[in-house]
């Protein structure tokens, strides 16, 4: 009889073991994916910013302005060079 009960209790003894080793095994492999996700996170921070950085470097008043002289050849509108239209004459 003591025999049988030493016998059960070895196998649930085992099954605990392998069930222990199973999460301990799960539980490194979602660490290690916690930690990818984490690193592609700060990656996704720091690109966040530099684009950030990027929109307030491309809108910025003057260089739109730079830009529009240089490739497009415009210049400021002045007084002379201002046409005005009214309703029904000439």
């Amino acid at each position: 009889m003591s025999g049988r009960i030493n016998f059960v209790f070895t196998v649930i003894l085992m099954a605990c073991a392998l069930s222990l080793v199973n999460a301990q095994a799960q539980a490194r492999r979602l660490f290690i994916e916690l930690e990818r996700a984490q690193s592609a996170a700060r990656h996704l921070d720091v690109e966040w910013a530099q684009l950030q950085l990027d929109q307030s470097t491309l809108g910025k008043h003057a260089r739109i302005e730079e830009n529009a002289r240089r490739d497009l050849k415009m210049v400021p509108l002045t007084a002379n060079r201002t046409q005005y239209l009214s309703e029904g004459g000439k």
